[in-house]
Parts: structure tokens; C-alpha cells; sequence
């Protein structure tokens, strides 16, 4: 039975379709898409910790437990910039405010250490696990966790290792999670690095033991993601997924060149896909043909408000054009990016924006399932998680 409110897991635009009583489509009527729900208030904070959620853009070196990090700087002899003393509150104020900052500098600086503590199997393993225990605790049932091997080789380790290493840690959080979630690899390559190829045929090595695709990171401007075309070719004749850094720091170009020139399946972030959108004084709203393009085709975007905030991408929450894109339809889903750097979670990822635009559980559950569709898990899989879990959980907490 299709859901009432979702065709294909995306909100109806008939009102013949609504179950009786749910609520009237009006005219810039409340909620993100335009419809209106008489029995269903601003869910609570908690309400929407409790919600099934589905995460696609997070990465392992920017979600890393204080405490955690201070241990393994102990036993690899390395130096932190705060907590010296064990006190983790202090080290996590001290990436908040490197975050914080208004810096690339110091924000960047914050992943020198992350990544500095993570050199060892065993270091890869323990940090792989507790991102899980978190993610659970946070209520994701899905998630799909991205690091760039390359940077995990400095004490001696393989690509191969350091995949195994976060692996091994991935399924022991898991099984202690009893499987409530699903957690899945993603392996990065360094845009301004040279070993995208390499990279690309190690998660293609992997892909039936728990990587799920490829993804390139880092400065966008002045590293094109067409430097790496010879992996993103690769992938294809593999018949492999990958997403790609686009359109945070850089603009159209960097959106364009991801998806027309590398194929992406997704874009990371893509926050900068509004400037190919004019809203008129009049309210209208005219679509370039790069934003229409990602619209028609169903291009998700990896939207991380927080951390869009922290970097300049938008000026605040309540400006965020999360807003304007999810109004207008976008495949729009909601990241972490960096919990540790952000100071953030899906709940709270989702309760800011319940709080800036008065979002309700059924909005949620549109973002939730946006997400569970656009992964890179086999569509029977992405199924059943859709309709044995994320339906169920939140029609339980009383979305219609």
C-alpha cells in the first residue's frame, strides 16, 4: 500500500490522495511543502531523537569522542592543543571554538589531530566502533561513514589494513547494537592528492565486504574533481556508486564538472546549487538549467547545516537555503559532516531546523526516506529498511 503522503517516499501534491482529515493543501499553507496537518504539532526535541534516521555524509576523522581522542594521543605520543590533563570537556571546547572560528585554518588544523591519533588498527578499530555506538544512540538505523584511507598510512599500515581495521570495527558496534543499524563504508580520495585510482580500486575490492563507494574531498577551488576522471571512469565500467565533494566552498562549476563531466551519483553538500535559482520580488522562483537539471533528475544533495554555518556556505539556520531547496522539491537529505567539529548530531541536525522552520515528524520522515533512496545500499535492502523501519518508527511516534 502506497503511503498516503508519499509517492515514491516524496510528499503528494494532490490533496485527493490525503487521508481524510489529515489537512488541507493551501496556498503557502505551513509545513516544508505547502501542506497543512491540523493534528500534528512541532514535534519535541526528544520526539525527534527517537525518529529512525538515515545519515550519508559523515566522516570518521571528524566524529571522534574527546575522551577517545585524548587516550590514543597518550599511547601514540601525541601532543593536544587542550586537555592536556585528561580533561575531555576542555579538548571538545577547544575544537568547537577551532571550528568555530570563522578560520579555515584553525578548522582544518582541528583534523591534524583527529587524524594524527588514528595511525594504528587498533586506533581505527576503537574509533570505528564508538561512531556506531553514537550513531545508534542518536536513533540512525543507516549509515554511511566516509575517511580517506591515505591518511591513515603513516605508521606503517596498507590501504587494505586500514579498510579492514574500520571494518572490524564497524561490525563490533554493530553486533553490540544487537543490528539495529546498518553502517556502511565510504572511501575518500584527496582532491589535491594523486592516488584517487588507487583508492577507487581498493573500495571496489571491498564492495561486497562492507564499502558501498567512493568519494573525493578537500579544497575544491583550484582542484577540480576533473582531475580525477581516470577514477571516476573506473568506477562506472564497474558499475560502482560514488558521490563527490561539490558546490560548499566552490561554486556551479565545481557542481557541474561532479555531475556532467564525472558522473556522480550524489553531491556532497551542493548547498551552492542556489545560485542557479532566482527568486523574484514577486515571490516567483525560475530555475537555471543546472538547478533544474539536479531537480529532474533526482540528484540528491548531502546537506550538513550545521557545518554549511561553520564554513561560510550559509550565513545562519534560519538562512540556510535548505529552505528554499527542500520548498522547491531538491532530493534534499540532512547531514552531520563532522560531529565532533560541528558539535553536532542527526537530532540535532534535525531539531534546528524543526526550530528555524517549524518542521513537523511527517517533514522529517520526507528527509529520512530522501536519504534511505538515495544510498548505496542494493535497492531490496534500502527497501526494506524504508518500510520495516523508518514507516513504521515514525507513524509510531504519530506521523500520518
Amino acid at each position: 500500500m502506497v503511503d498516503p503522503l508519499l509517492l515514491d517516499g516524496e510528499p503528494v501534491a494532490g490533496a485527493e490522495l490525503l487521508p481524510d482529515g489529515v489537512g488541507d493543501l493551501v496556498e503557502g499553507g505551513e509545513g516544508a511543502h505547502g501542506w497543512k496537518d491540523r493534528r500534528v504539532s512541532t514535534p519535541s526535541r526528544d520526539l525527534v531523537r527517537r525518529a529512525p534516521k538515515a545519515l550519508l555524509h559523515d566522516h570518521l576523522d571528524g566524529g571522534l569522542r574527546p575522551q577517545t581522542i585524548i587516550e590514543l594521543a597518550a599511547d601514540c605520543g601525541h601532543e593536544l592543543p587542550a586537555g592536556t590533563e585528561g580533561d575531555a570537556e576542555a579538548l571538545g571546547r577547544w575544537f568547537a571554538e577551532a571550528a568555530d572560528s570563522g578560520s579555515l585554518v584553525r578548522y582544518l588544523e582541528t583534523f591534524d589531530h583527529t587524524v594524527a591519533v588514528m595511525q594504528t588498527e587498533a586506533a581505527l578499530t576503537r574509533v570505528a566502533k564508538e561512531c556506531v555506538l553514537d550513531l545508534d544512540d542518536d536513533g540512525v538505523v543507516y549509515a554511511e561513514v566516509r575517511y580517506a584511507p591515505e591518511q591513515h598510512v603513516e605508521a606503517g599500515l596498507s590501504f587494505d589494513d586500514v579498510v579492514a581495521a574500520v571494518q572490524a570495527g564497524f561490525d563490533a558496534g554493530v553486533a553490540e547494537t544487537g543490528g539495529r543499524i546498518v553502517v556502511r563504508q565510504l572511501l575518500t580520495a584527496m582532491r589535491h592528492q594523486a592516488r584517487s585510482r588507487e583508492v577507487a580500486e581498493l573500495a571496489v575490492a571491498w564492495r561486497d565486504r562492507g564499502v558501498a563507494g567512493f568519494d573525493i574531498a578537500g579544497a575544491e577551488a583550484g582542484f577540480p574533481p576533473t582531475r580525477h576522471l581516470d577514477a571516476f571512469e573506473y568506477l562506472q565500467r564497474e558499475n560502482f556508486h560514488f558521490t563527490i565533494h561539490a558546490g560548499e566552498a566552490f561554486g556551479l562549476p565545481s557542481i557541474w564538472e561532479a555531475l556532467q563531466w564525472c558522473g556522480a551519483d550524489r553531491l556532497g553538500h551542493g548547498v551552492r546549487i542556489i545560485d542557479d535559482i532566482t527568486v523574484g520580488d514577486d515571490g516567483s522562483v525560475t530555475l537555471g538549467r543546472l538547478a533544474a537539471y539536479v531537480r529532474d533528475k533526482r540528484i540528491p544533495l548531502e546537506m550538513c547545516p550545521a557545518s554549511n554555518v561553520q564554513t561560510g556556505a550559509a550565513d545562519s539556520i534560519a538562512e540556510h537555503p535548505i529552505r528554499l531547496l527542500t520548498e522547491l522539491r531538491f532530493r534534499v537529505t540532512v547531514n552531520t559532516d563532522n560531529r565532533l567539529m560541528s558539535g553536532t548530531s542527526m537530532t540535532d541536525e534535525m531539531w534546528s531546523l524543526v526550530q528555524a522552520f517549524g518542521y513537523r515528524l511527517e517533514d522529517l520522515r520526507w528527509f529520512t526516506i530522501n536519504a534511505m533512496k538515495s544510498s548505496f545500499l542494493p535497492f531490496d535492502e534500502r527497501l526494506r529498511i524504508i518500510d520495516s523501519i523508518i514507516k513504521p518508527g515514525y507513524a509510531a511516534l504519530g506521523a500520518r
